[in-house]
């Protein structure tokens, strides 16, 4: 099982800090992942004691950076800072800086290229957050997610990105989109990463020895369900109990609505300059009428009481992480379409690395512990990251 840096460096971290910064150093001219580098002490000692870790900037830092990815916001300094980077930093952690977001974390992409491959999209929202943490220029990355922020780029970078429950994680400090879909979600090197840092934030990471593993017609990454079942972790095809496109359609419904209100004073004020998709979004949000929106949320709100039965059958359930692997040049960020229905279903989402198109692993709302604790597991599979190299460090 290959190391990730939370791994290598949790109980002697001195080192990593100077590590980070001089990739940060060789390697962020070409990558652009960051908005701001000022480190940011620990408030006090705890269980991530001198692990450095960046922010997207969407979330407030007090003095930092926290431009939301527009240049209308061009120099702005936070005049406070989010509860989860507060919680962190009081966990020991030292914030590194701000990694780059698509302008208010929408689609209008950031410069931030793939570290894998300069030549393709990181994804969105999350750009900075995910290439960071490919290219090893932090240990770990807070990022967010309304429909596929943090599970698609987490695919593109070859990383390991978790979205949690939807309102585990505090978001107070944090730009809003849609808030009935807005989530928060990390990135690590390594799904083990990943687990060390859930348990080290003070959350339970369950046994996933037991767990029955489902897949749907949307299939797996190729050559992963044969490495899992020759290691004894028996998948079964399965039909969803709902349809697939509806509950993507009632996502975009509600992910329209809320963010053209969201953003329409902004509009009104800057017109295209807050971004050409985002305008646009917010010009044809502001037409859907109340009555739709309300029917897209009762129909989630069903959709996920239905789940709870499935979910107690098939405890997590395996999908591809995005629609395939990064598309070429900076213009487009990605289809979220793989994404954005489990962040409506309000579950947690993980997304392993697997060579070009990450696994993604998807359970009931609160089965985070299990989550993550499966993730790990698949992981550690013999051959079941592919092709996928070496974390870059």
């Amino acid at each position: 099982m290959k190391r990730g840096l939370l791994r290598e460096y949790l109980d002697d971290p001195r080192e990593l800090t100077a590590r980070c910064l001089e990739r940060i150093r060789n390697c962020d001219g070409e990558i652009q992942a960051w908005v701001e580098v000022s480190l940011q002490p620990a408030l006090r000692e705890g269980p991530l004691s001198g692990i450095p870790f960046g922010a997207k900037d969407i979330f407030e830092t007090c003095g930092m950076a926290t431009e939301y990815g527009s240049p209308i916001y061009s120099g702005r300094k936070g005049s406070g800072e989010a509860a989860l980077v507060t919680a962190l930093r009081e966990r020991g952690a030292i914030l590194l800086g701000k990694t780059q977001t698509t302008a208010f974390a929408y689609y209008d992409p950031a410069p931030t290229r793939n570290p894998r491959d300069l030549a393709r999209t990181p994804g969105g929202s999350s750009s900075g957050s995910a290439a960071a943490v490919a290219a090893g220029m932090a240990a770990f990355a807070l990022g967010s997610q309304t429909q596929g922020s943090v599970i698609r780029p987490a695919s593109y970078c070859r990383v390991a990105g978790f979205k949690s429950t939807y309102g585990l994680l505090p978001l107070d400090g944090v730009l809003a989109f849609a808030p009935s879909l807005d989530t928060a979600g990390l990135f690590t090197q390594t799904a083990d990463d990943m687990a060390l840092l859930w348990e080290r934030l003070g959350y339970l990471v369950a046994g996933a020895l037991a767990v029955r593993l489902a897949k749907t017609r949307l299939g797996i990454p190729d050559g992963v369900e044969e490495r899992l079942r020759a290691y004894g972790w028996p998948i079964k095809e399965i039909e969803l109990p709902f349809d697939f496109d509806e509950v993507l359609r009632a996502v975009k419904t509600v992910n329209a609505y809320e963010g053209s209100r969201t953003h329409e004073a902004r509009w009104r004020e800057f017109g295209d300059r807050i971004g050409t998709k985002l305008a646009l979004l917010v010009c044809e949000g502001l037409s859907v009428a109340q009555g739709r929106y309300e029917d897209a949320l009762e129909f989630l709100r069903l959709t996920r009481a239905r789940m709870i039965s499935f979910y107690a059958k098939y405890p997590v359930v395996l999908t591809p992480a995005a629609t395939g692997p990064p598309p070429m040049g900076l213009a487009s960020t990605g289809d979220p379409r793989m994404n954005a229905p489990w962040t409506g279903l309000h579950g947690p989402a993980f997304s392993v690395p697997c060579g070009e198109i990450g696994l993604q692993l998807t359970a009931a709302p609160g089965a985070d512990a299990l989550l993550v604790a499966t993730a790990a597991a698949i992981e550690s599979v013999p051959g079941i990251l592919g092709e996928c190299p070496i974390p870059l460090r």
